[in-house]
């Protein structure tokens, strides 16, 4: 797999490939623009020398209508750009909003061990800055370019004066670009980088408010989010001498050729090299040209802005997906899963988490694994589940690899209750099927009365289509882990996969838990990890781990 990372530069041109049509509509719209902006000179040139002659013609009237129509034409070219400048915004905010959908639930959990997945999350805000940021660029800098472009030509007909002043004004924004672009994008990252060091204290403050308003007097808060701020607003300094520095070199260059002009361009018609027509009209033009290398100078903190926020975004994009392809069998006969001295570790860590561990889940079985806390029992599940990779031996499934096999595929025969998992903000009846069809309301309703739900979900306002809260805001502990175990046993899986299931639940209710999930009659094989002796009577083979490694099998 190819892993090179793309520089800010190559996303962006990657970004505007995407949009290659419509682009080329916006420019083809700003030469239109750019050829009748020039009118407006050129008809004030002709208008001039008309007027000169002290008479009212019909060519004069014919002259400003032409003008006034250029005007108007000039416009409504504007509102065309406008129009697929809104589609192209619209499109992106489409395609950020899938991609990252998409890719968060498909990231392998090795690239997201040293993230906090709802801070990447927040990159999507990213999405506004290129936004609007793109329809500045789209729109000023084709249209800035091209006034450049045909002013700097139209001027070379009045004297050959003026196509040294074009090489010189060409050689000007070569250099204001070479020379501090790539700094001015340097500074950004790092100012955007320190912005997101705020946004996410913030948010941890926001997320564990109920510690720090039992901290009592105490200032953390404050303390941090200064030190941090503080860092921000040297960063944001130190992209804004930059800014300064290219805003500078442009006012240097306006001062130059406006008086430079004046000067020249009065000498020319004094030498009568020039007529007055000639003088203003020029003199017009090199106001656009001037506004136009304006535009091109402002616009680049536009420019830093959306390099930045596609390198943002880029960075949730590169993490290293989960393989999408791979085998689909049936599985009619239920699953066999084997571990071949599986070990797992992660990196800078001497010890293994898991260590040469070698067992058998087969159909109908019930395995019960205990140990201390931190001797791998997590990461074990989490291995069977699919959800993290074995760094050593193998695991298979009816004698087929895993790593061989559609993920997506294999996870749908499972039913899972993790320690981690939590309802999200979603019905009552999505957090439970998870948009499967195939699932009626019957079913539901048994399941939840299985699990003890029954008169929580009486008490709700909307039945099954009451929204929760995420993480299992605004109700229990025991309700969240209840939602959780019915949706793994709604699925009716070939494997039950549970973590604590029963944790803090009342005496009587486990107990029954217990029977319905090791029943006989019960289609899956089943693997839980749990302290409770409850378990031990139901389960054929209970393993205990130490240290990431099988301590015994009973």
């Amino acid at each position: 797999m190819n892993n090179k990372q793309l520089t800010p530069w190559q996303r962006f041109v990657g970004l505007l490939k995407l949009e290659r049509r419509d682009i080329l509509q916006i420019f083809y719209y700003a030469i239109f623009g750019g050829v009748v902006a020039l009118s407006l000179p050129l008809g004030i040139q002709a208008i001039i020398n008309l007027i000169q002659g002290a008479q009212i013609s019909t060519s004069w009237i014919v002259l400003v209508i032409v003008v006034t129509l250029g005007v108007i034409f000039s416009g409504a070219l504007q509102l065309m750009q406008l129009r697929i400048i809104e589609t192209i915004q619209q499109r992106i905010f489409m395609r950020s909003s899938f991609e990252l959908s998409y890719r968060f639930p498909k990231i392998k959990m090795t690239e997201l061990r040293n993230y906090y997945p709802p801070e990447l999350a927040n990159r999507f805000f990213d999405t506004l800055t290129i936004q609007k940021g793109l329809s500045k660029i789209l729109i000023d800098v084709p249209t800035a370019l091209l006034q450049i472009v045909f002013a700097l030509i139209l001027l070379s007909f009045y004297h050959p004066f003026f196509i040294i002043f074009g090489i010189l004004l060409l050689m000007l924004i070569y250099v204001v670009f070479k020379f501090t672009a790539q700094k001015g994008l340097e500074t950004s990252l790092v100012e955007s980088k320190n912005k997101y060091k705020v946004a996410h204290w913030i948010q941890e403050v926001a997320r564990t408010v109920v510690s720090f308003k039992l901290s009592g007097n105490t200032n953390l808060a404050l303390k941090k989010n200064d030190a941090l701020v503080s860092k921000y607003l040297e960063a944001r300094e130190n992209h804004f001498k930059i800014l300064i520095l290219q805003f500078t070199q442009m006012i240097g260059f306006k001062v130059i050729v406006t008086a430079s002009l004046l000067l020249i361009g009065g000498a020319l018609v004094l030498n009568q090299e020039m007529n007055i027509g000639q003088f203003v009209a020029a003199e017009i033009i090199i106001l656009l040209v001037i506004a136009s290398v304006e535009k091109l100078i402002i616009g680049l903190e536009s420019f830093y802005d959306v390099l930045t926020s596609i390198e943002k975004i880029g960075q949730v994009v590169d993490k290293e997906l989960e393989p999408q392809e791979g085998e689909t069998p049936m599985f009619k006969e239920g699953l066999t899963i084997e571990l071949d001295n599986v070990s797992y570790n992660v990196n800078n860590r001497e010890k293994h988490i898991i260590k040469d561990i070698s067992l058998k889940l087969e159909p109908k079985s019930r395995i019960l694994v205990m140990g201390e806390s931190g001797a791998g029992k997590s990461t074990l599940l989490r291995l069977i589940s699919g959800v993290t990779q074995p760094t050593a031996g193998n695991i298979y499934v009816n004698n087929l690899s895993l790593s061989s096999l559609h993920l997506n595929h294999y996870r749908s025969q499972l039913g899972l209750s993790l320690s981690d998992e939590t309802p999200f903000e979603g019905s009552i009846k999505d957090n439970l099927i998870f948009g499967n069809p195939a699932i009626n309301d019957d079913t539901i309703f048994k399941v939840l009365d299985i699990v003890g739900l029954s008169q929580f979900l009486k008490e709700q306002p909307n039945g099954l289509d009451t929204v929760l809260y995420p993480e299992g805001k605004q109700m229990s502990y025991t309700i969240a882990k209840k939602i959780i175990l019915a949706r793994a046993i709604i699925k009716q899986p070939k494997v039950m996969i549970l973590e604590d299931p029963l944790d803090q639940f009342i005496l009587e209710e486990t107990i029954e838990i217990i029977k319905y999930l090791t029943a006989p009659e019960r289609p899956w094989a089943l693997i839980v990890v749990s302290s409770k002796k409850s378990w031990r009577t139901q389960c054929s083979q209970t393993i205990t781990l130490e240290k990431g490694e099988i301590k015994s099998i009973n």
